[in-house]
This record gives C-alpha cells, structure tokens and sequence, in this order.
C-alpha cells in the first residue's frame, strides 16, 4: 500500500498504527459505532485484535451500532468471545442469531432510518468509540468510504474518538461514488432536497475534525459477502407473476413505462426476482434502495437501469473483480448514500417507490412476518423492509408459497409475529401468483391472497379454515 495516496494529510498518517494497539482503545462497557451494511465496507483488522485480546482472558462487554448485518470478522468473532453484550440494529450471523435466542446478547429490532435519529438523540448513550473504513483521507482529513455508507457519517460526528481502518483491498476508483448529506436534530431539520435518484445533494466525503481521530491502521483484508443463489424455477415464476403485474400497471395508467423508482430487499429471491426484469421490456428504470446486489449490475448492463442509488453495495465474491475492473462505466451509474438517506420515509414517498421485500409467511388477511420463526426464533431482523413498505407508492412482499421443503405453508390464518401489518401490505407475491389488496376489505382480501397465493396442497385447509371463521365468528369485519 503506498501510504502517502491512500492518507494524504501527514499528521493523520503519524497516527498509523497496528490492529492491536487500536484495539486497545477499546474498554468494558463502552458503546461502539462501527461502519458495514450487509456486509460491506465495515472494518476488519481492528475487530479481530479485540477478539483476540477476548481469548487471551480479558473481559470485554460492548454495545455495538451498525448500519446493518456486518461481516464475520466483528459479528462471528465478537460474539464467540463473548464481547458484544448489546446489537443494535439487524444482523445474518449464525452465532450471533443464536446468542440472541439464548438470550446471551440482549437485541432489539429497529427500523433502520430510525437509528441514525436514535443515535443523534443520544438513546444509547455517549458513542465512545466510531471504527470506520475507508478507501483514502485527504489532505483536510475528509474521510472516502468505501462499498458502504450506512451510518459511518453519523457515528463519526458523534463519536468522542474515531479509528479509522484504510484498506487498501478497496480501490481507490471508489473514491467520488459517495454522496454524503446530515440531517438536523428537530428543530433545525430541514426538507432533504431530493427528487430523483441520480441528483446528488451532498459530498463524495464525512467531514471529521483530526483532533478526534485516535488511530489509523492499515488493512488490505476484502469484504467476506456470499455467494448468490442462482436463480431457480421457483423465483423465476414470481418474477413472472411480478412482472405481469407491472404491465396492468402500466396499462392501467397507474405507472409510467418506465416505471417509479425500484427497491429490493436483500436476500436471494429479491435478487432473483430483480433479475428477472433483465428479459422484460421495462427499460430507463431507476433503482433508489438500501443495497445493491449482483442483479442491478445485471440491469445496467443490460441498459435496462439508468442509474442505482443505495447505502451498500453488496455484490457476491465473484462480482466484486468484474465490478472492480469495470468500474469506469458503472461510475455515472451508481451512487451511495447515507442509511440515513436511502430509507428516509420523506424520499420513498416523495419518489413513490416500488418496494419488493420478502417475508417468511403472510396471512390471510395481509399481515407480514419477516423476522421470527414459530413468532420467538428471530432470524435476522427487519432491517429497512419497513421504512420502504410503510411510505412506498406500491408496497410487494415476495415469498415462496411454501418453506420446509415443501412441508409447511408459507401462507398462514394468522402470522406468528406481525412487522409488516395490513396496512403497509399491498400487493403479495407467490410462484402460484399475485393477490392485489388494495382497496380490500379484509374478506375480499382473504380471498384474493388464498385464491391467488396459497399452494395448491394447502388451499383447501385454508378455504375450510376461512369458510369455518366467517361461519363461526361472531364479528363478520375480520373473522377469525
């Protein structure tokens, strides 16, 4: 790594030191704000020394702040030696999921725009310690992140000290693809000034005052994502199913050609789902979403996506060299934002979002769990799912109709655990087809996502269930 590129002001570049001694920044009980969105662009080395100094004996309990899931390296490693007490707010790490459901780390699910608010207003207390990566620091000391952003502009301005891990596996071509704007502290909060994805209303850098910068360290570690699941039949027929259902849109005169603005959620289904409009004849789209995966690049090289908008991008270990190598063309294409911004309810209404996310079961009437399993098992958390469904312009949740193999219904009387309520929930999606709730009652809505949704080896249950609840119940609005 030639130092002198990467940390271009000299007294920060004094302040290079090793993974171990940032480490020992790191104290019991403090609250540490890291950057990484699923999982990318988080830090690496600093992480791995705390852990070690966990294994060596010493007794360390913090309450970690992340933009989302992270990688191994903090959510594996920490939690295995026992280091993190507190995790806030999603995460996808077995070890970490499973000392959540021991109840050996206290978690709580929270909508990703509102934890930047949280943050500000001081709900987790002091952040004693930031820890973010970043691609270079300039001559001012201005911080370029690298394939995330996430909460990384919040959790340096408030942080007491920051460490900041420069990692030279990140190439410098990031460098401009950031678009950093704060939001005020009510009274001073002001209207975001954004009214399409590709108009930038801030800077490619976090500003950071250099006193309060602790330490550098060096790393040339990649960020650890995952393979993508290829697409199967499965994914192929709601993608279908969706994709015919923004045609009636369209011919309806409720969308334009090219669509409103598209978000997908994370995961392999939305991945395939998006992937699916690569052999449409959708063209010009625009995506403004919190991540994005292997399918945008699919679109915009296809020419079916105009430009990408996000906080992360979280492509697969094997499109992250093609990306890299070509970033020339995707660098007009793609900008990343703060969490902050990308799931702000102002801008998914103001740009009347098309929001896909998945769930692990729907009910009859349009309720969504996407989090627990048997309503107890959290699996990763709700991540942004609501930020989008609460204020998009059409509200999607996409699902396989069953899970287990094919034992179990993915479509349910009732979930077992409610993030997504009637309310938010618009439109369903299912290899069997699309059940479209708008304008519903909860009858007809039952109806519409059993005729449409339910496989076909469960939907004699749940017409017998539905036909016994109306015949028995003695209020007729919602029987059950």
């Amino acid at each position: 790594m030639q130092t002198s590129q990467r940390i271009q002001n000299r007294a920060i570049a004094e302040k290079v030191v090793s993974a171990e001694t940032a480490a020992a920044l790191v104290s019991d009980n403090m609250v540490i704000a890291v950057s990484g969105f699923t999982p990318a662009g988080y830090p690496k080395a600093v992480p791995q020394a705390l852990a070690e100094r966990a294994k060596k004996g010493e007794k360390i309990g913090i309450t970690l702040l992340t933009g989302a899931s992270v990688g191994p390296e903090i959510d594996r490693d920490l939690t295995e030696t026992h280091v993190i007490k507190r995790r806030f707010p999603y995460q996808n790490n077995k070890a970490m999921r499973d000392a959540i459901n021991a109840g050996v780390i206290e978690f709580a699910d929270i909508h990703l725009s509102h934890l930047p608010v949280w943050m500000k207003n001081g709900y987790f207390g002091d952040i004693d310690l930031a820890i973010v990566e970043a691609a270079q620091v300039d001559e001012e000391g201005r911080i370029y992140p690298t394939t995330s952003v996430g909460i990384s502009n919040v959790a340096v301005r408030l942080a007491k000290r920051v460490v900041i891990e420069v990692n030279s596996a990140q190439p410098l071509s990031l460098v401009g693809i950031h678009d950093i704007y704060d939001v005020e502290k009510p009274p001073l909060t002001q209207p975001i000034p954004l009214t399409a994805p590709n108009q930038r209303i801030g800077l490619p850098y976090i500003s950071c005052d250099p006193e309060k910068i602790a330490a550098v360290v060096l790393t040339d570690i990649p960020d650890s994502t995952v393979p993508v699941a290829p697409v199967d039949e499965t994914s192929e027929k709601i993608a279908g199913h969706l994709i015919e259902f923004l045609h009636k849109e369209v011919s309806a005169g409720r969308l334009p050609r090219n669509l409103h603005p598209l978000q997908s959620g994370v995961g392999s289904v939305a991945n395939a789902v998006l992937s699916g409009l690569v052999r449409s004849d959708f063209e010009h789209l625009f995506v403004y979403s919190e991540v994005l995966q292997d399918s945008v690049l699919d679109l915009i090289d296809a020419g079916k996506v105009d430009f990408a908008s996000a906080t992360s991008l979280t492509l697969s270990p094997e499109r992250f060299p093609y990306f890299y190598r070509n970033i020339d063309q995707y660098r007009d294409k793609i900008l990343l934002r703060p969490q902050e911004i990308s799931n702000h309810p102002e801008i998914i209404r103001r740009l009347g979002l098309i929001a896909m996310n998945t769930a692990i079961e729907a009910d009859i009437y349009g309720n969504v769990n996407s989090t627990h399993i048997g309503g107890t098992r959290l699996m990763n958390g709700i991540g942004g799912s609501a930020d989008f469904a609460r204020n998009a312009g059409i509200s999607i949740f996409l699902t396989e109709s069953t899970a287990k193999d094919g034992l179990v219904s993915s479509i349910v009387p009732a979930v077992t655990h409610v993030d997504h309520n009637e309310h938010s929930v618009q439109v369903i999606a299912t290899e069997q087809g699309v059940a479209d709730l708008r304008g519903l009652g909860p009858v007809r809505r039952a109806r519409e996502i059993i005729d449409h949704c339910a496989h076909p080896k469960f939907k004699s249950m749940l017409e017998s269930y539905f036909y016994q609840a109306c015949e028995r119940s003695k209020y007729k609005h919602i029987p059950l």
